[in-house]
């Protein structure tokens, strides 16, 4: 990871427009490509950032980020307080809890109740950044990663979008589609995931759990 504390404006191209004044900022770039812009404030949500896959280019006093859908962020930098650079090695990410374990177990069991006609690929399909839930096709043959929570918000969609470019970038898997699986989906979650072409179901794990499992058991 980089980090860098500096005097800086930042100028959005893209689906809308946007500008930052200058200002001290937190600048990171992540080690799979992600750059973000943080204030002193607002909890974890960067004031401006740009997803990987993208494409960093430093000119002087100037860092040029620009990604595939035509989108273009501008860092200007004035005064440089602190820049470090950091191997952070792989993460291995958020455990999960019982719950969500569980509902993974039944979910890969049941796919089908989860959109008819779905079939398992395989559970924790690895990608660059952490394994997706379940890796699942449809009727049509259109291949379908799954992200499993107990409650659904908006870090879990963030984390599917993830996993979907990176998995998008397998041309023996594209395209692949992306569908958000929780027993409760709160609205804002909800909202983020329908802007990026994701679909949410809700499930009810107790019904879940009385759904006669398909695999064989020896008692």
């Amino acid at each position: 990871m980089r980090i860098v504390v500096a005097e800086c404006t930042v100028d959005y191209d893209g689906r809308l427009n946007a500008h930052l004044p200058m200002a001290t900022r937190l600048v990171m770039i992540k080690a799979d490509g992600c750059v973000a812009i943080h204030a002193d404030g607002g909890a974890y949500k960067p004031l401006n950032w740009m997803n990987a896959p993208n494409h960093l280019v430093e000119e002087d006093g100037q860092w040029i980020v620009t990604n595939p859908k035509g989108e273009k962020l501008t860092i200007t930098f004035g005064e440089i307080h602190f820049e470090t650079s950091h191997e952070m090695g792989e993460d291995p990410g958020l455990q999960k809890d019982g719950v969500e374990l569980e509902l993974q177990r039944l979910l890969a069991e049941t796919p089908g109740s989860m959109e008819e006609g779905l079939e398992m690929i395989r559970r924790e399909y690895p990608t660059p950044i952490g394994p997706v839930d379940l890796l699942c096709r449809d009727t049509v043959g259109q291949v379908v990663a799954v992200e499993i929570k107990r409650r659904g918000e908006i870090d879990g969609v963030e984390q599917l979008t993830r996993y979907l470019e990176f998995l998008n970038r397998d041309e023996r898997l594209a395209p692949v589609r992306g569908l958000f699986v929780a027993q409760v989906i709160k609205l804002q979650a909800r909202t983020l995931a329908e802007d990026r072409g994701i679909d949410c179901i809700e499930v009810d794990y107790d019904e879940l759990r009385g759904v006669d499992s398909p695999m064989l058991k020896l008692f």
